[in-house]
Parts: structure tokens; sequence; C-alpha cells
């Protein structure tokens, strides 16, 4: 009897090391990091929270290592709110060929990432499904997007690059258009190794 309980401690012992071994494995998967590198300005570093916004971050994470980024711009500039950029028209009017489920409270997905500084969140038109490629990433805190936009990451390092866009782009109107030719350059988007 000794030896059957030892032999099922073990076991069990082994199966909690090899669950936890795995969730470790996960997690880092489930919080890619990607640098953004803006022309004339440096980089921003972004962790992508899968376990919030599964959707978002794969189809974001698709474009990425297909390079759709490079070389598209940040179109739209409100400082002291968020700076947003993707759209390969450079005029909010693009996206990507796909369009994804938007994954916040009011299309019915629990994500729980709030709109405060720093957090990267999708661009959309007035249909809830309608997020592409377009993303912006806050300047300053405005929760009142909660629920209303799929956020799924945050800034850990380069915000200062994020307000010096904001503090030094100029702007044609109270809506932050920016004029093609003074539209900041996403270089590229890189997952971070």
């Amino acid at each position: 009897m000794k030896r059957i309980l030892t032999i099922l401690l073990t076991c069990l012992t082994l199966a909690l090391t090899t669950a936890c071994n795995t969730k470790t494995k996960s997690s880092v998967n489930d919080h890619p990091v990607v640098v953004i590198k803006v022309k004339n300005y440096g980089d921003i570093t972004v962790k992508l929270d899968r376990t919030q916004a599964p959707i978002t971050v794969d189809n974001f994470m698709k474009l990425v290592n297909e390079k759709f980024y490079d070389g598209l711009t940040f179109h739209r500039i409100i400082d002291t709110f968020m700076i947003q950029g993707g759209d390969p028209k450079g005029d909010g009017t693009g996206g990507s060929k796909k369009t994804i489920k938007g994954e916040f409270s009011q299309n019915g997905v629990e994500n729980n990432i709030s709109h405060t500084r720093g957090t990267i969140s999708m661009a959309r038109s007035s249909d809830y499904n309608s997020a592409s490629s377009q993303f912006f990433i806050m300047q300053d805190d405005n929760t009142g997007l909660d629920g209303q936009y799929a956020a799924f990451g945050k800034v850990t390092k380069g915000m200062h690059v994020v307000d010096q866009i904001a503090w030094n782009t100029p702007v044609l109107d109270n809506n932050g258009t920016v004029a093609k030719d003074q539209q900041p350059v996403i270089e590229s988007i890189r997952v971070k190794k």
C-alpha cells in the first residue's frame, strides 16, 4: 500500500510540474513583445496581451510578420489623447484585406485592459467588427473608451517617442488629421527577440 501511495504521489508531482512548465511556456506566447520603429523619433516597445484579446493580437502579429506596417504612417494625432496609424491609404479609410471581431464588452467580449496612458488599441468604424490594421496608442488616459474599443497591449518602453510625435506633428484640424508629407513614418514593426 505504501508503495502504491508513493507511486501515486510521484505521478501527481510530475503532472503538476509538467502543467506548471507548460503554463510558463504558453505565457510567453500570450504576451509577445513588438518594437515599433518610427523614423526620426525612435522605438516604441509594446507588450501585447493575447489572454485579453486573442483575435486582435493574432491579427496584429500576422500583419507584423508579413511586414504589412513597414513604411506606413501615423495619420491621425491628437495631443493629450492618442496617435493613430497603420492605414495603407494614410487617411483613415484603409486597412488590410481582413476585418476582425471587436474584442470589447459592448460587443459581448470581456476585455479588462483599460485605455490608460500607453495602451495600444484597435481603431474601427461604427461597425463593431470593422477593425483591420489601424491601431492607436494612448498618450493620456481616456477610460471612456473602455468597452468600446479592443485594447490589446501596453507600451513598456518608448512613451517619450509617443509624446514627441504628439507634441511635434502639425495637424490640420481638431480631429488630428495630419498632411501626408507631415505624417511620422513607421519604418518597421518587429517581434522583439
